[in-house]
């Protein structure tokens, strides 16, 4: 029984080739999702209806993505620190307002949304936890951001802003990013990993319950 769990435990956390390639593909693929969405953010944030200076977190969920999506797609540790790692710093290299910063809020989101998939021990991966993994790499990030970029406002603006973070981290990169992965997994792009064997897994009853 020990040997079987060791096994089990080895095959769940051993990459193969396809999971370091599937981690650097999304991290390429998202951190051009991410530069433009820089290019976005410059002008939206500026507008009439983000005149509360905090409410800018409620579209920063689309920077948290990486994490939510490479753990869900690949389910090993490290894929979702990775997965943003890699999308923060193509971003970084195509260029953006904050320059390498946004490398170590790369790391810091990915831990969060990291931290989250190991406490369910990597065999959780419903829109639940991934919204708790959206949620915890938007906190992250947003306390960084108190001293990196935002240390002249006052706490309570601070909090609201880690409030609106929080929120946006749980439903654009947590439910959107499930979503997104469901969707994928619907193509058969993911049938090598466990969103595609999911997906078989589901038609495969709901055909063996419509032929009863």
């Amino acid at each position: 029984m020990a040997e079987a769990i060791r096994s089990r435990t080895s095959a769940t956390t051993r990459y193969r080739t396809v999971d370091l390639v599937t981690v650097a593909m999304l991290g390429v693929a998202l951190g051009v999702v991410f530069w433009g969405w820089n290019q976005l953010f410059a002008v939206v944030s500026g507008t009439a209806l983000f005149a509360f200076p905090p409410s800018s977190g409620l579209i920063c969920g689309v920077w948290l993505l990486g994490g939510v999506v490479g753990g869900l797609v690949v389910r090993k540790p490290g894929a979702a620190v990775g997965t943003e790692l890699v999308a923060a710093t193509v971003s970084a290299l195509l260029g953006n307002q904050w320059g390498m910063s946004v490398v170590v809020s790369g790391l810091i989101q990915g831990f969060g949304a990291e931290l989250v998939f190991a406490v369910f021990l990597y065999r959780r991966w419903g829109v639940v936890v991934a919204a708790l993994a959206g949620a915890l790499a938007g906190a992250g990030e947003a306390v960084y951001e108190w001293f990196a970029y935002y240390a002249d406002w006052s706490f309570g603006y601070q909090l609201v802003y880690l409030a609106f973070f929080v929120v946006s981290g749980a439903l654009v990169a947590g439910v959107g990013g499930w979503a997104l992965v469901r969707a994928l997994a619907s193509t058969g792009a993911l049938d090598a990993f466990g969103p595609g064997r999911d997906y078989h897994a589901r038609t495969a009853v709901s055909a063996d319950h419509d032929q009863a």
